[in-house]
């Protein structure tokens, strides 16, 4: 049986279930760990459902951070350091990842609440998390203020990759042989496998 909505038919949803609707009907998202510190060194953990390619000359990626009211510790780390990184979540990590999604205080790590394990490079002075195979260092470069909801859509340039290298051939990165997860809405994560994968197209 179809369901048909109309603008004013969603409005006036309870507001959970709004946001379970409208949050499931974008498709599968992308599951990521945004690892950053405060200025004063205290690491801060989060996951997001909205990390984006943005481009690749130079490589850049996106995501959306909500209002900061209450404060948000990821959107306001990066601000004030200027760096971050971008950890996928696997079938290993998913239900710590998810964990991260709680409120906690500023100066409680979620590090501390999770068996996720910072880690970082020499060159790069956020945290990423060991546990994941695909790991990304970002330098923040703009944002961009959605007057609609008062959301900002935050972007980055890729400072540094570090994966498992037998998940990339030829720049392709084999995210089924990761087992990288995706989300479906807010809280239901799944774990995709690859069909075919096309060749570049061209008109007939």
């Amino acid at each position: 049986m179809q369901q048909i909505l109309s603008l004013n038919d969603i409005l006036k949803l309870d507001k959970i279930k709004r946001i379970n609707l409208v949050n499931s009907l974008s498709g599968f998202k992308s599951a990521n760990l945004i690892g950053t510190t405060s200025k004063i060194k205290k690491e801060n953990l989060a996951i997001f459902s909205s990390v984006i390619h943005v481009g690749s000359d130079p490589p850049l990626l996106g995501f959306l951070v909500r209002p900061n009211k209450p404060v948000r510790h990821t959107y306001t780390n990066i601000k004030q350091t200027g760096i971050f990184t971008i950890n996928h979540v696997c079938s290993k990590t998913f239900n710590d990842a998810h964990h991260t999604s709680a409120k906690y205080p500023e100066d409680i790590s979620e590090f501390e609440k999770t068996n996720l394990t910072p880690e970082y490079n020499k060159s790069f002075l956020a945290p990423f998390v060991k546990e994941s195979s695909i790991k990304i260092g970002l330098s923040f470069k703009e944002e961009h203020k959605i007057s609609s909801n008062n959301t900002i859509f935050v972007v980055g340039q890729i400072e540094l990759i570090i994966l498992n290298k037998k998940l990339e051939k030829d720049g392709f990165i084999d995210l089924t042989e990761n087992n990288t997860a995706t989300i479906n809405g807010l809280s239901g994560y799944s774990f995709p496998k690859n069909i075919e994968r096309k060749p570049y197209q061209r008109p007939k």
